[in-house]
């Protein structure tokens, strides 16, 4: 009876963690079958009351409400890249609409983000599965309640539950959305800001990303992913530079807004009548501003931008461009003709965006100081070799330029048929552009940086020991001080068993070079006149008198040379250590606790202190 009351308890014991998980699935995935619905009804609800209000400011509303609705839902749609088609057009030729606002599309990805770290992060508690759905008993208490991929695809479906009827409402309106664009774009969204929020809610794991990159080369990868999950050197240069690409781009778009200041002004006053509308005009220039930094960013690179198909616009030469309505970004393009040189100054950017990449991948090539090492030692296994930086330089060049790429096809497309069928720029000539200038100057950059961060300055400092102190003292001979020292300033010695013994005995030193004649004491030997309140503050055998030899007449060390140093220690070299630092002709390595203030020496100082 006891062996079945045992096996009835462990069955008892194991039962309520499985009815666990099996009642906690369900809801897992219901929790993000709603987080992905209320994250696209949010969404859709936040253009929609943007709409609402500016037609209901608008003097001259040409629909009704429900046109309002159709056109909210069409830009809820654009902004997820994908295409819509304007239908009342002049020619009656239907005409296409894809050049979406990127601020717009911070929304979307931002819910759907949320969504599903919640949904991953649903009330905390021991799942018992890994970020693969695998068992894992060692799982703390703290871990997501909920398998990232119930979580996943719990987000996504609820998200795309709403988008159809959204698409299908949208196609009643005036803007009818492209299918096959938006059977890409909105899932796809949906699928990357949702996965990304799953990871982020699992502590950010490195085992997803580098199932992604087992295409790349087994050298490649640890320069793209770290092995403690973050980025590499290489994506972090690449993100650098992309960066600064953009931001240089911005503010070409800025200079150039402030230097056609009246020709911006004039067009938001010419485009529309009433506060209302110029607010809605300002509003969408507002969404355009990170196109117009990918746009300036283009322009900086050399390829530039299209206004219309076969009118680009560049530093060296920029097209007639055809007839565009008074639109205030518009303003600050350059006018049509030959570059001059405030155009060729945009290249700056690209060559700042270089200088970041190379210096980015140097400091990844030379680590900083490690484990105690001083000024120039960091140890050699841990500096990179010239080629490894070289192809992380390379590879950091075609990452960036890949950024480029999306973005410059992101913030690009049609805005009508015929000349409107493209604006923007071209996104492989982004790319080549930006591969050329940082493959051209971020690689020799970041071999330069790395070797001048690799040089050592202690192979240009004296040595310590009597080398050095030979060099300055025999050159003065006798009675000079020490150059550099000051009076009145303690001293600071090695600890532990050698610092300790070797401040024991302050003893002084007869005239004459450092060896001829010193006692043992510390390497000060003797000390001035004004050391004596040096000394008082200190304790005693703490002076600040000269390293050589040489003492003056009245200090506590006068008169106590007599002998060499050999001749004061009977076991010589091998009791060298209880006497203080030894004479060394190559550098010194210190220890952890060597520049401690030493103890206070004993009276006696004519025997060495006994070991405990």
């Amino acid at each position: 009876m006891a062996g079945v009351n045992e096996m009835t308890a462990r069955r008892r014991s194991l039962s309520p963690p499985l009815l666990t998980r099996m009642r906690d699935r369900s809801p897992g995935l219901a929790g993000g079958l709603m987080g992905g619905a209320l994250a696209a009804g949010l969404g859709l609800a936040s253009f929609a009351v943007l709409v609402m209000l500016l037609w209901i400011s608008s003097p001259y509303p040409d629909s009704g409400p429900g046109g309002a609705m159709h056109v909210a839902a069409a830009l809820w749609l654009l902004a997820h890249g994908a295409e819509l088609v304007r239908t009342d057009t002049l020619s009656g030729v239907p005409a296409p609409l894809g050049l979406p606002p990127l601020l717009l599309l911070t929304l979307p990805v931002w819910l759907l983000h949320r969504a599903g770290r919640d949904a991953a992060d649903d009330g905390g508690g021991d799942d018992g599965y890994d970020f693969d759905g695998r068992e894992d008993l060692g799982v703390s208490a703290s871990s997501p309640l909920v398998s990232p991929r119930t979580a996943w695809t719990g987000v996504v479906l609820g998200y795309l539950a709403v988008a159809v009827p959204a698409a299908l409402y949208a196609a009643g309106g005036v803007l009818r959305p492209s299918w096959v664009w938006t059977g890409v774009c909105v899932p796809l969204v949906a699928v990357v800001a949702a996965g990304a929020g799953v990871w982020s809610a699992h502590g950010r794991p490195g085992r997803p990303l580098r199932r992604l990159l087992g295409v790349l080369p087994a050298g490649v990868r640890p320069l793209v992913l770290g092995p403690d999950g973050r980025p590499g050197v290489a994506a972090r240069a690449s993100a650098a530079g992309a960066g600064v690409l953009v931001g240089g781009g911005a503010l070409l778009v800025v200079v150039s807004l402030v230097g056609h200041g009246a020709a911006t002004q004039a067009s938001l006053l010419r485009l529309t009548e009433g506060w209302s509308g110029r607010f809605a005009v300002l509003l969408l220039c507002a969404a355009l501003l990170p196109n117009a930094a990918v746009w300036g960013a283009a322009y900086a690179l050399g390829p530039g931008f299209a206004l219309g198909a076969g009118h680009a616009v560049g530093p060296l030469a920029s097209a007639p461009a055809p007839f565009l309505p008074p639109f205030p970004l518009l303003s600050a393009v350059p006018e049509a003709g030959r570059g001059a040189p405030v155009h060729w100054a945009a290249g700056v950017v690209p060559v700042v965006a270089a200088a970041v990449v190379g210096w980015t991948v140097a400091k990844g090539a030379v680590p900083p100081e490690r484990d105690g090492t001083g000024p120039g030692g960091t140890r050699a296994a841990d500096v990179w070799s010239v080629g490894r930086t070289v192809r992380a330089a390379a590879l950091a060049s075609v990452l960036c330029a890949a950024v480029l790429a999306v973005l410059a096809g992101l913030s690009g497309g049609p805005l009508g048929a015929d000349v409107l069928s493209r604006f923007g720029p071209v996104w492989w000539q982004a790319a080549a552009a930006t591969l050329a200038w940082l493959g051209l100057l971020a690689i020799p950059t970041a071999v330069g940086v790395r070797g001048w961060r690799c040089r050592s300055p202690r192979a240009e400092e004296p040595k310590i020991g009597q080398q050095r102190e030979d060099t300055a003292e025999g050159s003065r001979g006798p009675g000079w001080p020490r150059k550099g020292a000051r009076p009145g300033r303690g001293r600071f010695t090695r600890t532990g068993v050698a610092g300790i013994a070797g401040v024991a005995g302050s003893a002084g030193a007869a005239d004459g070079p450092r060896g001829d004649g010193r006692t043992a004491g510390t390497r000060g030997g003797g000390s001035s006149a004004g050391d004596e309140d040096a000394e008082d503050f200190w304790g005693a055998g703490v002076s600040d008198g000269p390293r050589g030899a040489e003492a003056a007449e009245g200090s506590r060390g006068a008169g106590r040379a007599g002998g060499t140093r050999d001749a004061r220690r009977p076991g010589g070299d091998e009791e060298d250590a209880f006497y203080g630092l030894r004479d060394q002709n190559r550098e010194t390595d210190f220890g952890l606790y060597d520049f401690l203030l030493s103890d206070p020496a004993p009276t006696d100082r004519s025997t060495p202190p006994e070991s405990p």
